[in-house]
């Protein structure tokens, strides 16, 4: 009985620590970032506050989108610096 009940415990963990990885995955998506940040990355406008929730959602993706050649072209390290601050947001060690 105390195998089944380990087992039970084991597969229950497995599965949840699963799907709490998958979630994670799930919250890195630039396009999240398009419409309410539109403004401040393409015209250099301050951020709204729509902006500075989304970015503090996606927080731990961002040195994934610096990083990444395909936007780099809207999205330099002194801009993004700037809109973080302007959120109150850490800027990441990346940049």
């Amino acid at each position: 009985m105390k195998k089944v009940i380990i087992s039970c415990v084991a597969i229950f963990l497995f599965l949840f620590l699963g799907e709490l990885l998958v979630t994670e995955a799930q919250t890195c998506n630039v396009n999240e970032l398009i419409s309410p940040c539109f403004a401040t990355f393409a015209f250099s406008s301050p951020p709204s506050s729509a902006c500075c929730t989304k970015l503090r959602e996606q927080q731990p993706c961002l040195c994934e989108y610096i990083k990444n050649p395909a936007y780099a072209q809207y999205i330099s390290s002194t801009l993004i610096s700037r809109v973080l601050t302007a959120c109150k947001i850490p800027v990441p060690k990346c940049i």
